[in-house]
């Protein structure tokens, strides 16, 4: 079992989510800008780091 590799799951999985709860909250009716704009990037953060952790592991057989 790989720690990072599992952790960079969790983080991929937290960017989704983080990124779907904006979607949700930009197709909401009068939600306020600043929210959108926390959530996105801390999505886009997690789900690139989280990416860049999977991507960086190499597979042994």
């Amino acid at each position: 079992m790989n720690i990072k590799r599992i952790f960079g799951a969790v983080l991929t999985l937290l960017g989704i989510g983080f990124l779907i709860y904006t979607a949700v909250l930009f197709s909401g009716t009068g939600s306020p800008v600043k929210p959108m704009i926390v959530y996105g990037v801390l999505g886009f953060v997690f789900f690139l780091s989280g990416m860049g952790l999977i991507r960086s592991m190499n597979d042994k057989a």
